[in-house]
């Protein structure tokens, strides 16, 4: 793999990143809930989800899921069951004034937990990296590394830009005063992750 094919794809895995969808809502919401340091737990959490399906993808699984109406379909709904679920108990969350005693009531393994689940059920992962990964492998070469070399490129990526999420929305945390101003974000992200839930339903293989 060229270095020239690398940066085209390192621009590719940016962009996919950037993207709004649940693993942005979930971090973004994380980190304003909960703060940077215990946020790092869900892109982790994150990333292991990522690393399944790009193991998936590249033992060939990932293909069959893309091409499977079944297996797609399966995976989807219960991601969108996840997404309104996650929903529902953002807007049933209780208003808080002290960010840090409600930090304390969510564990680092929870959010870790939550996280993999969102990004496990989401099929549109796989068909993405079914979709993308031929286009930046040379068949003339090793497809072992290469498939590594963009799997790890993939999750560095999605790593960092979670992480500049995480942060940027913990910073801003600093901002809410009012339980009112509290009440809203919950209402805010809960309509976030069931809107996340009803674009994947929407979804087609």
């Amino acid at each position: 793999m060229g270095i020239e094919v690398w940066l085209a794809y390192l621009a590719t895995a940016i962009v996919f990143s950037l993207a709004p969808g649940s693993g942005t809502v979930n971090s973004i919401s994380n980190g304003m809930m909960y703060g940077w340091r215990k946020s790092l737990a869900s892109i982790l959490g994150l990333q292991v989800g990522m690393g399944f399906h790009i193991v998936l993808v590249g033992v060939g699984l990932g293909t069959i899921v893309a091409k499977s109406a079944l297996a797609f379909t399966v995976i989807k709904w219960v991601g969108v069951v996840y997404l309104v679920w996650l929903g529902i108990q953002k807007w049933r969350e209780k208003a808080a004034l002290d960010l840090a005693s409600m930090s304390s009531s969510v564990t680092a393994s929870q959010l870790f937990r939550r996280a993999v689940v969102v990004n496990l059920t989401n099929p549109k992962t796989i068909v993405f990296l079914v979709a993308l990964f031929p286009q930046f492998i040379n068949p003339a070469e090793p497809q072992g590394m290469q498939l590594a070399v963009l799997g790890i490129t993939t999750i560095a990526v999605d790593a960092t830009v979670m992480l500049c999420y995480v942060t940027l929305a913990s910073r801003l945390s600093g901002y809410i005063r009012s339980a009112k101003i509290m009440s809203g974000l919950n209402r805010l992200f809960g309509s976030m992750f069931i809107g996340c839930g009803a674009l994947l339903a929407s979804a087609r293989a």
